[in-house]
């Protein structure tokens, strides 16, 4: 046999099936640190060794990874719902997959932004009570809905940053006013400019994917934006919806004069942000889904194994 084949394969034995390090290997044998290294290597690029991860029922990981080539995004996680027609179970059952994933990488010092829904307020949740030393959340849009419900972002914000003992940047008005001078004039403000500004600064963004069903949030009892309004935004190509701003398919900007009425973060800023969490499913918001990663509105996903398949094998 072949001296260095010999090497490579005593080498490969002492660190994957004795366990022993490479620092220690090379002490053993009297080899440099870089060599064992460099044999180790070549050993699994000459098939010498060969890893295999064991994929477990339930586990989505090649879907994932699926998912963040063919979109670029940094990461995908997906979550099994039960009922992917049922708007309210898969905002129940994503939002703990979501509440999961916030508790895993919101790390000390993070600036953490919020939107709203049903599926974030599910998430705040289940948020894991653990403090984050010197972390911010921020309000990234103005109130909307019922003031008093759960799912009014206002309050989301409050209860995530008791969970995660954070420091609380309100913004101070209504997401969507009546009139483009009503909402130039709020913007003035100073607490309110300093809310937005706030807002440029989040490191990991959490926000809810709405659609243009007559059942949404935003367009339920029209409070928010009127059913004759959905139906001009839906005639122009909007699909779906962040933050109250409307995209089409492909994730391009569906404009209209509410775009001048809304008080919160912009697609554009949004787009800058280093992580954005999109946390949508079912089969209700495959389309607004779709245009929110073909866009680039989004760089992270979290959403069910249909909605992730349907993705693949959109043209």
């Amino acid at each position: 046999m072949d001296e260095n084949l010999h090497l490579m394969i005593k080498i490969a034995k002492l660190y994957y099936e004795s366990g022993l390090t490479q620092e220690t290997i090379a002490e053993h044998m009297r080899l440099s640190r870089p060599k064992v290294s460099r044999l180790l290597q070549e050993a699994r690029q000459k098939g010498v060794v060969k890893i295999s991860v064991i994929q477990e029922p339930g586990d989505f990981s090649e879907l994932e990874q699926a998912l963040e080539a063919r979109f670029g995004l940094l990461e995908v996680v997906i979550g099994h719902v039960s009922e992917p027609d049922s708007p309210q179970v898969v905002s129940r059952e994503l939002g703990i997959v979501a509440a999961k994933y916030l508790n895993r990488v919101v790390l000390d010092g993070d600036t953490i932004g919020l939107t709203w829904g049903t599926t974030l307020s599910a998430m705040v949740d289940h948020v894991t009570d653990v403090k984050r030393k010197d972390a911010v959340v921020v309000q990234l849009v103005g109130g909307l809905g019922e003031p008093d419900s759960e799912v009014y972002v206002t309050e989301m914000v409050r209860r995530l940053s008791v969970a995660l003992g954070a420091t609380l940047r309100l913004l101070p008005a209504p997401g969507i006013v009546k009139s483009a001078e009503s909402a130039q004039l709020l913007r003035s403000d100073p607490y309110i400019a300093q809310a937005l500004e706030s807002a440029a600064k989040v490191n990991i963004a959490f926000v809810g994917i709405g659609t243009m069903t007559s059942n949404s949030l935003l367009v339920r009892r029209g409070k928010i934006i009127t059913q004759q309004e959905v139906d001009l935004l839906k005639k122009a190509g909007a699909v779906g919806e962040i933050s109250i701003h409307f995209y089409d398919v492909n994730g391009n900007p569906v404009h209209s004069e509410i775009d001048d009425r809304v008080i919160g973060i912009s697609l554009d800023t949004l787009r800058s942000l280093p992580r954005v969490v999109g946390v949508a499913g079912g089969n209700s918001k495959f389309a607004a889904v779709l245009g929110a990663v073909r866009g680039r509105l989004i760089n992270i996903l979290i959403t069910d194994p249909i909605t992730g398949r349907k993705l693949l094998e959109a043209n």
